[in-house]
């Protein structure tokens, strides 16, 4: 009687899940190159991403499928399914990051140093074509207790020096953010205050917030105010805490250097 060869069984779920791996990374990549040009809708980049990250989800799910028949049955594709999943965890692992934020933080989009009587957004109108024709509204008291009690130390930065000083540091402090100037007024008039109305762009997604910095004038030196909003979404996943306390570590530094 003559044997049969044997076959070592193989399954496809490892290669299948390293083709769609790579298919969800071309996609994010797509979708990233797209989002950070500044002639296209977020709309349609965003929708792009989301595609793409479930694309990898879908990966992850067939490395899955197929670790459990390597370990059953013995069978080849063990190397595509590690490379899929590799691929796949390393596509999710920034939103899975933001997800974490969303469940520890509170849904906030608008975030200021000075709760009771926030910084006030230009209503110029290079200001409004900057802001794309928008106003951010102002929060409500839930808001700001949600504020309050997710980030005490978000708080006005008082340096001892002149006002005028203080504005200027405040304005390089905007440019070393790599934020796009708007308006720059300086402290004096009727008000006092300084002003500087800005546009600040998020590392990866390249999305837009506004800013608007106060430097209000005092006997002691200058009390510096910072208010960020986000344009987009219900949740800014902690973005606008992290800039104001970026900007004003800045501030902090410079004031440091020019003593």
């Amino acid at each position: 009687m003559r044997r049969l060869p044997f076959e070592e069984p193989v399954t496809r779920a490892g290669p299948l899940a390293r083709s769609v791996a790579v298919l969800a990374l071309l996609v994010t990549l797509f979708a990233l190159v797209l989002v950070r040009d500044p002639r296209a809708e977020a709309g349609p980049a965003l929708v792009t991403l989301g595609a793409g990250l479930v694309l990898a989800a879908a990966a992850v799910a067939l490395a899955a499928f197929a670790f459990v028949r390597v370990w059953r049955e013995g069978a080849r594709g063990l190397g595509a399914a590690v490379a899929g999943l590799f691929t796949a965890l390393l596509i999710l692992a920034y939103p899975a990051f933001a997800g974490l934020r969303a469940v520890r933080l509170p849904a906030l989009t608008d975030v200021t140093t000075d709760i009771d009587n926030p910084p006030a957004f230009s209503r110029s109108r290079a200001a409004f074509a900057a802001r794309d024709g928008r106003y951010p509204p102002e929060p409500g008291p839930a808001a700001r207790a949600s504020q309050r009690a997710a980030y005490p130390q978000i708080a006005p930065l008082t340096v001892d020096l002149d006002a005028d000083v203080a504005f200027e540091l405040a304005r390089k402090a905007a440019l070393n953010r790599r934020w796009q100037i708007v308006e720059a007024i300086r402290p004096g008039g009727r008000v006092g205050n300084g002003r500087i109305e800005a546009v600040s762009r998020g590392l990866v997604l390249n999305l837009a917030d506004d800013v608007t910095v106060r430097v209000h004038p005092r006997a002691d030196g200058a009390r510096i105010d910072v208010r960020s909003a986000s344009r987009l979404g219900g949740h800014d996943l902690g973005g606008n805490a992290d800039r104001i306390r970026a900007y004003l570590d800045e501030v902090a530094n410079l004031a440091i250097a020019v003593k």
